[in-house]
This record gives C-alpha cells, structure tokens and sequence, in this order.
C-alpha cells in the first residue's frame, strides 16, 4: 500500500499474513480506501470444507473517518466459466452514517465465575446498513386452540448485510480481540455521526 502510516502497515501486513492471494486483496482494499486515514481494521481468513474441496475465503473491514469499507475474495475452482481456477474480489464502500446496528454477541465459558476483561470463546460481529435484510415469517393465530381462522402472518426483518464470527480456538486469541477492538472502533463511529 502506498500510504505509509502504522495502521496502514499493520493492514498490509495482516493482509499478507493471512496468506491469501496478498497482493490481490490489498490492491482492492487500496482502491476502496483511497486516501482516506485508517483508523481501525479486521482482516479474517476462513478455511471451509465443501464436499470433496477446500474453500478459502478472507474478509477485510476497515473503518476510516468517515466509511466502512468491507471486502470478501474467494477461490474457486475451474469450471464451465474458467477453464482456470480463479478468484473474485469485491469490496463495499458504506458511509459511517449508513449503518443502523453493531452487534456483537459474546461466548463465554463459565459464565458464574466470569472475570471482567476475560477474552470471549467466540465473538459474532454483525454490522447491518440496509443492503441486506432477512425476513422470517410464519403464520399468526390467536389464543383459541379451536380457532381455524386465516390470522395471515408475523415475523421480523433483520438486518444482514454482514455477520463475522471468530472463536479463539479456530482463529486464535488475537483475532478475538482485534474483532472486538474493530467492533468498539465502529461502534464509537456511528455514535459519533448521530450526534
């Protein structure tokens, strides 16, 4: 990456830890950021299993002064399309003001004998602005038991655009905190916007 700031070096780097496709991500992480300063950021390498393949797939979240930028690459095999195997990078460029809920939900062991600043055993990190929604329904019906009306249907809409889950078994106990540290980062952001 060009610019030369230690946040921007300890991107590059975790990028080039992560050891996927380095150069790849962070020429699209560049482009997204632009010349906008790093405040914070989350990069998360997965490895998955699908029938008789392994997967690889890296998320990068960087928060700037004003934008969350998220970018996903995956490998794929060859296929009808590409007689290669190929890889395909995308990146998100959402102002801070666009976001609408931070969540992290926490994984604790032990929770009677919990001490304050215990690592989690799992963080899930789920970030919605709007691009993506979830829609679960299901039919309504009243208190009778007897009842055979049509009472059509309830459910919730859920945000969804990301959801991010690191344990400290499969990612390692610095990825927990880096997740944590981000979410804190994004969470103070937004809360700066709306006031």
């Amino acid at each position: 990456m060009a610019k030369t700031s230690t946040t921007t070096q300890g991107l590059r780097a975790a990028i080039e830890r992560s050891g996927y496709y380095p150069a790849l991500v962070a020429e699209a992480v560049e482009a997204a950021i632009g010349g906008d300063t790093i405040r914070s950021y989350l990069v998360h390498q997965e490895t998955t299993f699908d029938a008789n393949e392994v997967r690889r797939h890296v998320t990068v979240l960087v928060l700037t002064g004003n934008r969350f930028i998220v970018s996903h690459t995956d490998e794929q095999n060859a296929d009808t399309t590409s007689p290669t195997p190929y890889a395909t990078t995308s990146t998100e460029s959402v102002k801070l003001g666009r976001i609408s809920s931070v969540v992290v939900s926490r994984v604790v062991a032990n929770p009677e004998s919990y001490t304050p600043g215990t690592l989690p055993r799992e963080v899930v990190l789920t970030i919605g602005w709007g691009a993506v929604s979830r829609i679960d329904l299901e039919p309504a019906a009243c208190g009778d038991p007897n009842c055979e009306a049509d009472h059509g249907y309830t459910g919730n809409s859920t945000a969804d655009d990301l959801s991010l889950r690191v344990s400290e078994a499969g990612d390692g106990p610095e990825t927990v905190r880096q997740a944590l540290a981000f979410a804190q980062s994004l969470s103070e952001a937004t809360a700066d916007v709306t006031r």
